[in-house]
């Protein structure tokens, strides 16, 4: 039996949940947490579409095409920078052998969502800011599936207290060799996001505000966490091999931080237009009125 020990607890683990009765079909954790996410994050969005004046018919074609894209993105995120050797189609699918990466599964979600946004004529802004307080409930439940799997875990560790290890990790890294549990350090981190935005978000100024600062405050602790992995995907450059989630999320955290500002110009630009307009109004309608009595 496979084991996992946290905080100094032995935890017996099997990733798979159950097997379809009469076939050889496996049914694992890590795709029954995945769904419990999404279902979560689902839930979340349904609730809150009024506030962000999202039908919420609307919200469910979106968040389905954006479901099904991100499970593309993800896949194809891992294929293009790891080293794997594609030999036949059936590799290119085998999403139960693992080989998927979060960074590409939010990619596809924005853009499969956003042509659906298009074509439904949904707020674009509007419907985003909706679903990353969603997207964080799914990211803090789902990488309690790579807790049942023992993967996405970091260097070793010299702390005792927090320091993880289990029966596939001591195969990989030695008997007693205690690793950082990067899993948790970044559930917990989108717990933290979830919160920090929820707040927020219940006094959104403008459109895209909350995006924005999805982008900026989870590639923080992204590009941190990524950094104590064992498992990262590399992009080669002229000058150094990197972690590609690190320059990912280096380039997100000043993207988001460009584009929050500009969207904050722009709505504030736009008050002041509204604001100029109304005076005008006022004015030429005294003015007439003026007029009108002296005539």
């Amino acid at each position: 039996m496979d084991y996992v020990i946290l905080f100094g607890i032995k935890i017996p683990v099997n990733n798979i949940a159950f097997t379809v009765p009469g076939t050889q079909f496996h049914i694992y954790w890590y795709g029954i947490i995945i769904a419990v996410g999404f279902v979560l994050a689902l839930v979340w969005g349904m609730r809150k579409a009024e506030s962000h004046g999202i039908d919420k018919d609307k919200l469910i074609d979106v968040v389905l095409v954006g479901f099904i894209t991100a499970i593309i993105g993800a896949r194809a995120y891992y294929i293009i920078f790891s080293d794997m050797v594609i030999t036949s189609w059936k590799q290119v699918f085998a999403i139960h052998d693992g080989g998927i990466a979060i960074y590409g599964a939010v990619i596809g979600a924005l853009l499969g969502g956003g042509i659906m946004c298009k074509i439904r004529k949904v707020n674009l802004l509007a419907m985003f800011d909706l679903a990353m307080p969603g997207f964080l409930i799914g990211q803090c439940i789902g990488r309690w599936g790579n807790f049942v799997n023992q993967e996405a875990y970091g260097d070793a560790t010299g702390s005792s207290w927090f320091g993880m290890t289990g029966s596939r990790i001591a195969r990989e890294m030695g008997p007693n060799v205690l690793v950082h549990p990067c899993f948790l350090y970044e559930s917990l981190w989108c717990l933290a996001c979830f919160i920090l935005l929820w707040q927020i978000g219940r006094r959104r100024k403008f459109d895209g505000q909350i995006f924005c600062l999805y982008l900026i405050t989870y590639s923080i602790g992204r590009f941190f966490i990524e950094g104590l992995r064992t498992d990262s995907l590399y992009i080669d450059l002229v000058f150094a091999e990197l972690r590609v989630s690190q320059v990912l999320a280096a380039l997100l955290v000043i993207g988001g931080t460009v584009l929050y500002f500009v969207l904050r110009e722009a709505e504030r630009r736009s008050h002041y237009k509204e604001y100029v307009n109304l005076f005008d109004e006022d004015t030429v309608s005294e003015e007439a009125a003026a007029n009108g009595s002296d005539n």
